[in-house]
């Protein structure tokens, strides 16, 4: 059984807030910020030179090179609607892993990590309808942050395509 916060000494209170708190990696695309939970992400580099993978889904810019393993890059601004453009060298490549694969997301820029009661993230479904791609949203003085669900961010057969490019990326590098 849990027991609410409310009914606990404040020393045990103060520890089980502080224990269900969560970290998400905080990230800029043009002028809204997104986050993902700092357990799924890897590391957070330069962007570098996007090698195209013919047969991925549109969602996919391409692979790069991480230390031996070639990642696909996912363009996160195709899948929220923002305007396209290109790379650039002052950008971002945020490194995360899902449980199917380690993907790269191209940003803009790296913000910070924002620590909050686990409690403090509004889930999406309880908004109305459910991007697939959005876990939900948290509330900060000047703004919110979309919190993104990796494991949703592909459709089935987008995940399908993906694989197969990948594969026959393989297939050729050999």
């Amino acid at each position: 059984m849990r027991t609410a916060p409310d009914d606990l000494p404040p020393e045990t209170a103060a520890s089980t807030a502080l224990s269900e708190a969560t970290r998400w990696v905080v990230f800029r695309l043009d002028a809204g910020r997104y986050a993902l939970p700092l357990t799924a992400v890897e590391r957070i580099v330069r962007a570098v030179y996007v090698t195209p993978l013919a047969l991925a889904p549109d969602i996919v810019l391409g692979a790069i090179d991480v230390a031996g393993r070639v990642l696909p890059v996912f363009n996160i601004r195709r899948r929220l609607r923002l305007p396209e453009r290109v790379i650039e060298p002052r950008d971002h490549f945020l490194i995360a892993r899902t449980a199917q694969r380690t993907v790269v997301l191209a940003i803009d820029s790296a913000q910070g990590i924002l620590e909050r009661p686990s409690v403090a993230m509004i889930d999406a479904k309880s908004m109305g309808s459910n991007p697939g791609h959005i876990q939900g949203v948290i509330q900060i003085p000047d703004g919110l942050v979309l919190i993104h669900d990796l494991e949703h961010f592909l459709t089935p057969d987008e995940a399908r395509a993906l694989d197969e490019a990948m594969s026959q990326r393989d297939s050729h590098a050999r």
